[in-house]
């Protein structure tokens, strides 16, 4: 899908940088208004007029499902009140221009545990390779496996780099401006050395009765010389008093000059390896406890910090299209100042995605209508990759967060370097990040621009891992720093975040709503006390006003991709009913990171809950229709609208089972 918010680059519009309401948001707002009028009266129906008190273990469980699909889903409507559509322009387009001089620093992270280093290597040269300022741009390998062979790969790298025409032409330029300060340097000193006689000279001439022109001429030079102010001041501030103390302190200020050119030319070895320690017996809070590591270590000085996964290979302007945004023409200065802006975070996706898309990998209804209704309200989530983020909002955040845990427990003081800046009271440190940035007051922008493209998961083992470590996480959060109490975000941040959790739960709504289908063919119990007319004119209209929403909410995404996101919300339900078990139960939950290379087999046996739902599903309409066939049939209308709701399940339910065998085509 190409991106609704993609920017032409000649840049059509005034100013820096705009932002707009999607297309067709009015339309969307009618929609949803009149979809949750009619969902509250469909419910007002099912409780006062519907409920079957002959089988309340059925009916409670639906009704309490179908209850909180519907505040479900007035948090997706009101998520989406506001979708913004974000311009602006190149950082070497705006106006006025910055100085290229003036570009912030960037420290690019690529983090990696056990990935192939070739993976790693190729991340790496596109980062590299981004069109930006060599001397301002430094990319770093976080490598948390310590590997022999990545270590080796970033050390040939970074010499390949060096060697590279780009950085020749800096080190040509820095060695011959080097070289001019030691010229200048050496014609000091020269003059140094008869220094002390000219002083002498100089003063005898000036106590002298004869008008010596030559000689006032050379004294009025040598106080121009005292007056001109030196390009270094000395510590003291004090004026020199002689010509040789101003020699002295102008060669002082050259061999300044020198060896900062000097440390230029070392600093030119922009791509190096981090590898943090790991004592025993000491938490290491996996990528959180790697990223923080090289903020504090001392080793990283970056202003922003672009932080990429292993396998996320970003576009030559990535920094170029994202850096304008974190900062703001200022009118009464005549210059630009930083803003407020903590983190700028940019789509993402795939380029290993197969034909179909088996494992329901394509996420344009996350980074397209969702996470630009979030950036609308100020609640854009930082996904942990192919993001922007400001190194003074993290660490100032981040130290907040380590004294409130340092006041808990002192023992913790072991951990600092680990648990500042990015979140580590979860595994999945993204989202926790993002909400204590704007717990701080601190800004975000989503930019619905594809500026890095990484491997999905292509095998169902590995999608699963991420999927479980997504939920449990998230669920994490909500029971350590539920966002409803947390103090500092506003009401629609609030209802973001915990849209987000509160979407984890549906596992437990999902199992009854593919049960009660399956309880009906085998039993004649119905959990709804009349599905006659009564029903269909509630049901009905707001069936079709609920998809007519869902469409305008998401016009623009393939359909098929669409289906596919839909397939999975509701296939994975034993997924996220573990999920929150396995978080309610307090086991302990390990950072799993997802493989980057296909884990081949068949996977049927991790889909064994879905096996049994589609395997008693069939079962139960060839049942009926063995019923119906024998003339033993009651109800067939009840029949035939519990059939359409079972083949909807069975469709739904399709999506996984394939995923299960699914293999890759054979290369010819």
């Amino acid at each position: 899908m190409t991106s609704a918010s993609i920017i032409d680059n000649s840049a059509n519009f005034s100013g820096n940088s705009r932002s707009l309401l999607k297309k067709r948001t009015l339309l969307f707002r009618y929609l949803a208004e009149i979809n949750l009028i009619f969902g509250i009266w469909y419910l007002q129906w099912r409780i006062t007029h519907s409920i079957n008190f002959d089988a309340l273990w059925i009916s409670i469980p639906l009704l309490i499902a179908e209850i909180y699909s519907y505040f479900g889903g007035v948090m997706f409507v009101i998520g989406l009140w506001r979708p913004l559509v974000r311009q602006i322009k190149s950082l070497d387009q705006m106006t006025p221009p910055i100085p290229r001089a003036d570009w912030p620093t960037v420290d690019v992270f690529v983090t990696c545990y056990n990935e192939p280093p070739e993976i790693v290597e190729e991340t790496a040269k596109a980062a590299l390779a981004m069109d930006y300022p060599p001397i301002k741009l430094r990319v770093y390998v976080l490598d948390d496996g310590n590997s022999a062979d990545m270590r080796a790969m970033t050390e040939r790298l970074c010499i390949e780099d060096l060697q590279s025409a780009q950085l020749q032409k800096e080190v040509v330029r820095i060695d011959a401006e080097r070289s001019y300060l030691f010229e200048r340097l050496k014609q000091l000193e020269n003059l140094t050395t008869n220094a002390q006689a000219a002083e002498q000279w100089l003063q005898a001439s000036s106590k002298s009765v004869v008008n010596d022109s030559a000689a006032g001429f050379v004294q009025g030079l040598r106080q121009l010389i005292l007056w001109l102010p030196p390009e270094h001041h000395t510590i003291s501030g004090s004026p020199a008093k002689t010509l040789r103390d101003r020699l002295i302190s102008e060669r002082k200020a050259l061999q300044e000059a020198i060896s900062k050119k000097e440390l230029e030319l070392v600093e030119l070895a922009r791509f190096r390896y981090i590898a943090r320690p790991k004592p025993a017996g000491v938490p290491h809070h996996a990528k959180a406890g790697n990223l923080n590591y090289a903020i504090f270590s001392g080793e990283t000085s970056g202003q922003f910090l672009l932080t990429l996964d292993a396998d996320h290979i970003p576009k030559p302007q990535f920094l170029k299209r994202v850096l304008p945004y974190f900062y703001t023409y200022n009118l009464f200065i005549g210059k630009y100042d930083q803003n407020q802006i903590a983190f700028v975070q940019t789509r993402q996706d795939f380029y290993n995605i197969p034909p179909g898309d088996p494992f329901g990998h394509r996420a344009n209804l996350f980074y397209g209508p969702l996470q630009q209704g979030k950036d609308g309200m100020n609640a854009a989530f930082y996904t942990g990759t192919n993001a922007i983020l400001r190194r003074e909002a993290l660490i100032s955040v981040g130290l907040q967060h380590f004294a409130d845990e340092f006041a808990k427990d002192e023992k913790r003081l072991n951990e600092f370097q680990l648990i500042g800046g990015v979140s580590s009271n979860s595994i999945t440190e993204d989202m926790n990040t993002a909400m204590r940035l704007h717990g701080a007051g601190w800004k975000s922008i989503y930019h619905n621009e594809l500026l890095a493209e990484g491997l999905a998961p292509d095998d169902l083992s590995s999608t699963l891992k991420q999927r479980l470590r997504w939920a449990q996480g998230t669920i994490q959060v909500l029971l350590r720093e539920n966002p409803l109490t947390k103090p500092g975000l506003s009401f629609w941040q609030r209802l973001h975040y915990f849209k987000t959790m509160y979407s984890y739960f549906s596992g437990f709504a999902t199992l009854v709503f593919i049960s009660c289908p399956i309880i009906y063919f085998f039993t004649d119990i119905i959990p709804v006390k009349t599905y006659g007319p009564d029903f269909a004119l509630h049901f009905f209209p707001a069936f079709i006003i609920n998809r007519l929403t869902f469409i305008s909410a998401t016009w623009g995404i393939p359909a098929r991709e669409v289906w596919r996101s839909e397939q999975y919300a509701i296939a994975l339900f034993p997924l996220l009913i573990q999920a929150v078990w396995s978080v309610f139960t307090g086991q302990k939950l390990n950072f799993q990171v997802t493989p980057k290379q296909r884990q081949s087999g068949i996977y049927l046996r991790l889909v064994w809950p879905q096996l049994v739902v589609f395997i008693l599903t069939i079962l139960g309409i060839l049942w009926s229709l063995y019923q119906f066939a024998i003339g033993h049939l009651n109800y067939p209308g009840v029949h035939l609208l519990n059939g359409a709701w079972a083949i909807y399940n069975l469709l739904l339910l399709s999506a996984i089972i394939h995923a299960s065998v699914w293999q890759p085509p054979k290369e010819a």
